[in-house]
């Protein structure tokens, strides 16, 4: 059997080994990223977001991030957010941990924390400050607001600064002692290593938040979870590379690395420009929910359409 022909069978997913937190062990996972669809006129489609949603549960997927970057987060309304934050908490349940996005300017920031508390989730993952002028300082200052505003919350920080030091996170969670894991999405393996020990490697759960494509990368320095838009489309793909990279078969990981590639591929270019539409584009073609997305992304020309449709086609043949 070639590697390229390779696709994991069906059957129970093994469980994470036991833990005195639960939310620690929810992000040493796939930490899937649901996409947000649209009806016709660009409304939110609430019975398409639902069933997304417990197509993922059905899968075996155990941590969501309603209001992440993949679920166009910055081009969601207040209320929006807080509707995929209910629907989702709702459709979890028992089933998974829910961590909630939140971000934008500080208020913004406590208030939606607060009702991701108050929805019942249990923790949330704070955006990188979308702002031209982020001092180390101001850094900590902007996350230590959230993380009091919610103390009996798991808080994340999502790190996409590579001038970040690992010290300023430390000195965060020396005042917060809720700060638990990290979303790192700095393309670069090294800085990473140097940043979780600097930080402190065995303080936080290490989440690598550039998905399938750095995951293996990422594990081989110290991450125990990753994040996942592609999940959306291929779940049982997901949880298999977590799964072999979290038993050691580095092998088994790479071949779905190779697997996902193409689709990764297409997800990052020219600047991941098209990173939610390829993924709304193969849910399209598997007729789940339409290919639309919000300015500032647009929908795929009709050429890349055939590949995402020729991609997925071979994973569910």
């Amino acid at each position: 059997m070639t590697a390229s022909a390779w696709v994991p069978g069906p059957g129970p997913r093994p469980g994470p080994a036991p833990g005195p937190d639960p939310r620690r062990t929810a992000l040493a996972d796939v930490v899937a990223i649901p996409v947000t669809p649209f009806v016709e006129d660009g409304s939110l489609d609430r019975p398409a977001h639902r069933a997304l949603l417990r197509r993922l549960l059905d899968a075996g997927v155990r941590t969501l991030t309603p209001n992440g970057n993949t679920g166009e987060f910055y081009a969601l309304s207040p209320q929006e957010r807080r509707v995929v934050t209910e629907q989702t908490v709702a459709e979890a349940g028992e089933r998974a941990e829910v961590v909630v996005g939140v971000g934008h300017d500080l208020a913004t920031a406590t208030a939606d924390a607060r009702h991701a508390a108050d929805t019942g989730a249990h923790l949330v993952m704070v955006h990188q400050p979308a702002h031209p002028y982020v001092s180390g300082a101001g850094w900590v200052a902007y996350h230590r607001a959230v993380a009091e505003a919610v103390p009996g919350l798991g808080v994340v920080p999502y790190v996409r600064d590579p001038r970040l030091p690992g010290a300023r996170l430390a000195e965060l969670a020396d005042g917060c002692p809720n700060v638990l894991g990290v979303k790192y999405a700095v393309p670069d393996a090294v800085r990473f290593a140097g940043f979780a020990r600097d930080a402190g490697l065995e303080r936080f759960v290490w989440v690598a938040g550039l998905a399938e494509p750095y995951a293996p990368s990422y594990f081989s320095a110290g991450a125990t979870g990753f994040t996942s838009g592609l999940v959306n489309v291929a779940p049982r793909l997901s949880l298999a590379m977590h799964d072999a990279l979290r038993a050691g078969d580095h092998a088994t990981a790479m071949t779905v690395w190779e697997r996902v590639r193409r689709f990764e591929e297409l997800r990052a270019a020219d600047g991941s420009a098209d990173n939610v539409a390829v993924v709304k584009e193969a849910l399209a073609a598997l007729g789940l929910c339409r290919r639309d997305v919000r300015p500032p992304s647009s929908v795929l020309p009709e050429r890349a359409r055939a590949e995402v449709a020729g991609i997925v086609a071979g994973w569910v043949a």
